[in-house]
């Protein structure tokens, strides 16, 4: 007789993250423990970044995402490229890292973005956008010359593929016809998705096998019905077929350039990821998996103001989002806000002024020229090469375009700034935001080159402001007393507080001011090391050294001048920059010197010739020897003068 009293089903406890070692351990959860852990990742994420502070929508809007992708593919061997890379807090979880998060961003810790020498599981680097499928391209390409046979996949926002290099590299990726799958992120902020019953039903459609099965059967048998009419039907349907995607999907782009396309699917269902996935993974050509996402999901606050919570600071409640921070006092304006005021300002008054940003309005505070001169202002998208050459196409017609990008992302523009604004000698700003080191972000981020690259740019004015008013007055300089390419550099974070007047005022071009006099050592400083040279020269003075201080205000034109009179009563130099020491104001100096026939040594306090890491400016100015106490040690070892 069957047992009147059965065994009650077990109760399935749900995976704890703690539990979860590496991908394999995914590989044995089921679609419910797969959503289960989801969540826990999710709560992760909101308790690390509410205490850590750090990049939060986005990590929060590819949890299921991440967690599919190594349910079913096998990293490290298989290559997972995350684009951009601050995405990719749930796939450090996953993958071995969980105990090491608190150390997020913190110097000596984990870095904030994916990176090749933390783990096996980061296949590629990548702080800035666009360059996932290039990498993957690369990658896939490795693997068919070598007879391998692991996956690759990139992983990009719809913010990164408004960037010219994710098309150059998907327009090659159908041109080599190998197997990489692109699973574009979409968060609903750039690209319009489509919606509703029509786009499951597309989706159903373009993953079904049978149907797939189905239709090939169709084109052969009208082939052999009749070959004539067979070729004639086949072409017939392939246009409707191409028709209808062209009008209900936004996939016949992608699949112009030789990417097959599935999608949209809803990137929050862990059932249609896997089922996605594991579809399509088996597919030898390149194809693209569009998934909609929702940027700050199962978080509420981060839900409803995008842009305000894509990254934070921390100290905030993990429910409502409210500051835990005590009151404090005020911070004085940060450079980039004195910045876009001033702008506005500017523009209000002439209607030649026009804005110019490569997706970064918050973060260049040019939303407020967006709010108040909205017909005047360009967001590009992440293409800093073409809003150079589009600022260069405004100056070109008597326009006067300031165009707003940090320091690190105008590499990515170098040509054009050479050959499209340089050589035609066209007036445009750069306002170049995030000069020197940055903090957290690291290497990928700071802005140690462009005094560098920018100084061997004929005609290119290089000036970098000591406060917040020299900013306001440089920015009116540049606007009315250079013709042709300028550029004014200016860091990060909050200003010195000084007191702003009204009006703007011109700077004179190539003029340094002495703001400290001093003999026997000069103190030769650029931008914001300003304040940094005064107070290394307070110490000095403790011990008996007596350093005049010099703004150099400009890079180029460099004061030659005032270099010159300080020679005649200065016997040691030593110039201040928090940019690298190759090409900077140091190796400017020095050339000057030799040229003029001066002898006086020179000691350059510089970034070192090496990616600095990431972590607080306390730490990083250690690190690289700009605290003030190790700058006025190398000072002290350096100044020898006679009778010393």
């Amino acid at each position: 007789m069957p047992d009147s009293n059965p065994v009650p089903s077990a109760i399935i406890t749900p995976p704890r993250i703690a539990d979860i070692h590496s991908p394999d351990d995914l590989k044995k959860l089921d679609i419910p423990e797969l959503a289960a852990l989801a969540e826990q990742c999710r709560r992760e994420v909101i308790n690390l970044v509410s205490i850590n502070g750090g990049h939060f929508g986005s990590s929060l809007g590819v949890v299921e995402l991440t967690i599919a992708l190594h349910h079913v593919y096998d990293s490290p061997r298989d290559k997972i490229v995350w684009d951009v890379g601050h995405q990719a807090y749930v796939h450090k979880i996953l993958t071995g890292r969980l105990g090491r998060m608190p150390s997020n961003r913190h110097y000596g810790g984990l870095a904030g973005f994916p990176r090749i020498s933390e783990s096996p599981y980061d296949a590629f680097g990548t702080g800035h956008a666009s360059t996932s499928i290039s990498a993957a391209a690369g990658i896939a390409a490795a693997r068919d010359l070598a007879g391998g046979k692991e996956k690759v996949i990139a992983v990009i926002g719809d913010g990164s593929m408004t960037g010219g290099m994710a098309f150059e590299a998907m327009n090659h990726l159908g041109d080599l016809k190998t197997d990489v799958l692109v699973i574009l992120n979409d968060n609903q902020m750039a690209i319009s998705p489509s919606t509703g019953g029509l786009k499951n039903h597309l989706v159903n459609i373009s993953l079904n096998k049978t149907y797939n099965r189905l239709r090939k059967l169709i084109w052969h048998s009208v082939s052999l019905f009749n070959n004539d009419l067979g070729n004639s039907a086949q072409k017939a349907l392939h246009k409707i077929e191409d028709g209808i995607k062209a009008a209900l999907t936004p996939g016949a782009f992608f699949e112009a350039l030789g990417l097959r396309y599935f999608g949209p699917i809803d990137g929050h269902n862990m059932e249609q990821l896997v089922k996605a996935l594991q579809e399509m993974k088996d597919l030898p050509h390149p194809k693209l998996l569009h998934v909609l996402t929702t940027k700050g999901k199962g978080f509420k606050p981060a839900e409803e103001n995008q842009s305000k919570w894509h990254a934070h600071s921390g100290g905030f409640d993990t429910v409502t989002g409210k500051s835990l921070r005590t009151s404090a006092a005020p911070q004085q304006p940060k450079y980039q806000e004195i910045f876009g005021e001033a702008l506005v300002e500017l523009a209000r008054k002439d209607i030649r002024i026009t804005a110019i940003t490569a997706a970064m309005p918050t973060g260049t505070s040019l939303d407020l020229f967006q709010k108040a001169i909205p017909k005047r202002f360009y967001d590009v998208g992440i293409a800093e090469p073409h809003a150079v050459t589009f600022a260069a196409g405004l100056a070109s017609q008597g326009f006067k375009p300031v165009c707003a990008i940090y320091s690190t992302f105008l590499q990515r523009a170098y040509d054009q700034i050479i050959h499209d604004v340089a050589q035609q000698n066209l007036h445009v700003v750069f306002a170049i935001d995030r000069a020197g080191l940055v903090g957290e972000d690291g290497p990928t981020h700071h802005g140690t080159f462009d005094l560098s690259y920018l100084q061997p740019v004929p005609g290119m004015v290089i000036m970098a402001p000591a406060d917040e008013q020299e900013l306001r007055d440089m920015l009116y300089t540049a606007l009315y007393q250079v013709n042709g390419p300028v550029a004014i550099r200016y860091p990060r974070g909050n200003g010195t507080g000084i007191e702003l007047r009204p009006e703007f005022c011109a700077v004179e071009i190539g003029k340094a001011k002495t703001v400290r006099e001093g003999s026997g050592i000069a103190l030769l400083c650029m931008g914001n090391m300003v304040q940094k040279g005064l107070e290394a020269a307070e110490v000095l003075m403790e011990n008996g050294i007596d350093a005049a201080v010099v703004n150099m205000r400009f890079l180029k034109p460099l004061d030659t001048s005032i270099i010159g009179e300080i020679a005649a009563k200065a016997s040691h130099f030593v110039t201040i920059e928090e940019n690298s020491a190759i090409g900077g104001l140091g190796s400017a100096v020095i050339d000057h010197l030799c040229t003029a026939g001066l002898k006086q040594p020179v000691l350059k306090l510089a970034l070192p010739d090496a990616f600095v890491t990431h972590g607080h400016m306390d730490d990083l100015y250690r690190e690289t020897g700009f605290d003030t106490p190790a700058m006025t040690l190398k000072i002290k070892e350096f100044y020898r003068p006679e009778g010393r």
